[in-house]
């Protein structure tokens, strides 16, 4: 279920550090469309502010998925559309900045006045992350430090405690919105965040070209906590000899793809199948 993505450099005429990053990142990433500012033709695309100011905005979303997951599927349970847009949604804020703390040391603002989504069609996940503010935290030998678009901090540790502190905050408001329009619990929502945000890290690596890199940010970032996120990150290498090292992790949470009818049952890292260690 996860959203197939890749990524955009940012506009021209808006460089500048921020953008300048997601223009390096370009060519080493092939999962997201992440991109500084918002283009000029805006159709399908949200703030997620506004996005979480609408009233029917969720229901909205589901009933759209649900129509999708039915004409696919044939079925579009009620948990699986709230698991779904659950992930789907907290990957905004989730990637980005998994992307931007494993390649560049820096980590954008992650408001949501200052982050925007495009929802794609006729799978309707988001398919397109924009950056809007220029601000963003970074480590005092970045070329960019003493620059008004910078905040500096002591080391990587004090910039993963900022990462992981602005994505919950982002995360709160996306559960104070959700939670009352679903069945699912609040533990189930902050489960949801903590994988996103430990397989963003991950993927981030992987995908980059340093699988270890990720992991070892994942448990960087993920560290010293985990409330309200549920765990430490859970990535673990696969018993397995000889050839490179491979990793899995251990889910959090349930995207409840199983009950669909042309499922293919559950994901063998869920956690009503993998157990805890």
């Amino acid at each position: 279920m996860t959203a197939g993505y890749r990524i955009e450099a940012g506009l021209r005429d808006r460089q500048g550090y921020l953008a300048d990053s997601l223009d390096r990142v370009n060519p080493r990433q092939a999962r997201a469309t992440v991109r500084f500012g918002l283009p000029e033709d805006r159709s399908r695309w949200t703030r997620c502010a506004d996005f979480l100011a609408m009233p029917d905005g969720f229901a909205r979303w589901r009933e759209g998925l649900a129509s999708w997951l039915t004409e696919t599927y044939g079925d579009s349970p009620e948990r699986t559309t709230a698991g779904y847009v659950m992930n789907w949604y907290l990957t905004v804020p989730g990637y980005v900045a998994g992307l931007l703390f494993h390649h560049e040391r820096r980590v954008p603002s992650l408001r949501p006045a200052d982050l925007a989504f495009r929802m794609a069609q006729p799978r309707p996940h988001p398919d397109a992350i924009a950056v809007l503010s220029p601000r963003f935290v970074c480590l005092p030998d970045d070329p960019a430090a003493g620059t008004p678009e910078a905040t500096v901090v002591s080391d990587e540790r004090a910039l993963a405690a900022v990462l992981r502190g602005r994505f919950t905050a982002h995360a709160a408001r996306f559960v104070e919105v959700f939670a009352p329009q679903v069945r699912l619990g609040r533990r189930m929502l902050w489960a949801a965040a903590t994988d996103v945000l430990d397989n963003s890290l991950w993927l981030a690596g992987r995908y980059g070209g340093d699988e270890g890199a990720g992991v070892l940010d994942a448990a960087l970032v993920l560290a010293d906590g985990p409330a309200p996120l549920t765990s430490d990150s859970t990535l673990r290498p696969l018993a397995e000899s000889g050839g490179p090292t491979r990793w899995t992790r251990r889910r959090e949470s349930c995207c409840f793809h199983y009950l669909l009818e042309a499922g293919q049952g559950t994901c063998q890292t869920c956690p009503r199948v993998c157990r805890k260690n």
